[in-house]
């Protein structure tokens, strides 16, 4: 099998000639298992959701973003995977390329797994297979239990999924993080800053 397989798509999409975004390179799973929520300013404003799995971003776009509140149900549409280093990318894709608009890392952290079958961990590839995905997130704006629930049959053109929060510790039906807490948990900047710093308009 083609060791970069996964990320295929993904770079079939862009011209690393003009587009800042990090080249496609499988990375080496280890210990860790980050996930990132990027705030992405493109055509619609929307907060794309990354887990680290087997080397790759699996990735989900979440129009609304992230709530704390467990009565909250938010679609997430599944996205081509990204190479690791994207978890890190902030910058001004060109208007042109796939994707295009401002990046910011809006937070970010570690994740484990939550789902177990027989007192043995199902795994991450095997529940996306199977349309749910249950993790436990620590970041700096969210934190405890999240599942992922797939509502339409796996590979659809219009594949969607429903991404709730559980009912735990880390659940406050108060809090708005994405109102209130807007900026980029890495830089510091808001989506203007780093479209200036970085050159874009």
């Amino acid at each position: 099998m083609d060791e970069m397989r996964p990320l295929k798509e993904y770079m079939e999409r862009r011209d690393f000639a003009r587009t800042p975004e990090p080249e496609g390179e499988m990375g080496e799973s280890g210990d860790r298992s980050l996930f990132v929520i990027q705030k992405h300013d493109a055509s619609v404003l929307h907060y794309d959701f990354r887990l680290e799995v087997d080397g790759v971003l699996k990735s989900w776009a979440v129009p609304k973003g992230f709530s704390t509140d467990p009565s909250e149900r938010r679609l997430a549409v599944p996205t081509e995977d990204h190479p690791l280093d994207y978890a890190e990318f902030e910058g001004v894709i060109p208007e042109e390329e796939y994707g295009g608009g401002t990046v910011l890392v809006w937070d970010a952290g570690l994740y484990r797994n939550l789902k177990e079958e027989g007192g043995k961990a199902v795994s991450l590839q095997e529940q996306i297979a199977d349309g749910h995905v249950s993790v436990w997130l620590q970041g700096e704006k969210v934190a405890g239990g999240y599942a992922l629930t797939r509502t339409s049959e796996e590979g659809d053109d219009d594949e969607r999924w429903i991404l709730v929060k559980m009912d735990d510790q880390g659940a406050d039906a108060r809090r708005n993080p994405v109102s209130t807490e807007p900026d980029s948990v890495v830089s510091g900047r808001s989506l203007a800053e780093v479209r200036q710093e970085e050159g874009g308009s």
